[in-house]
């Protein structure tokens, strides 16, 4: 058996603020529209992870989701100008990724990175 792939999913009445968050401002690709349910990513390779701790790093709190970008000052920005607060960061960590933290509209906490 090989895992091929791993989804979180979140329950929302409002599909939409999924389409402005993840596709909008992070660009991912509306991949699956069931109308009742929607998937977002990128047709790339993007590899199978699933990770556990105790926190999240530097004191911060474990995060509901990490999510990996090409450009995060590009990210910042597009969080920024949608007036998402940003809860952590913009911060580089010892461990080399620069990143910060955002929630999502279903109050999930968001770790946008990039390894430096």
């Amino acid at each position: 058996m090989q895992v091929k792939r791993i989804m979180s999913n979140t329950a929302t009445s409002d599909l939409a603020k999924a389409e402005a968050f993840y596709g909008d401002i992070l660009g991912l690709e509306l991949l699956m529209d069931h109308g009742w349910f929607r998937t977002y990513g990128t047709n790339e390779k993007m590899t199978v992870q699933v990770s556990f701790g105790t926190e999240g790093g530097s004191g911060t709190p474990l995060p509901d989701l990490s999510i990996e970008v090409d450009d995060i000052e590009a990210a910042l920005a597009r969080c920024e100008e949608a007036n998402v607060a940003i809860e952590y960061g913009p911060a580089s960590e010892p461990w080399g990724v620069r990143r910060f933290y955002v929630r999502d509209p279903f109050g999930k906490l968001v770790n946008i990175l990039q390894h430096e």
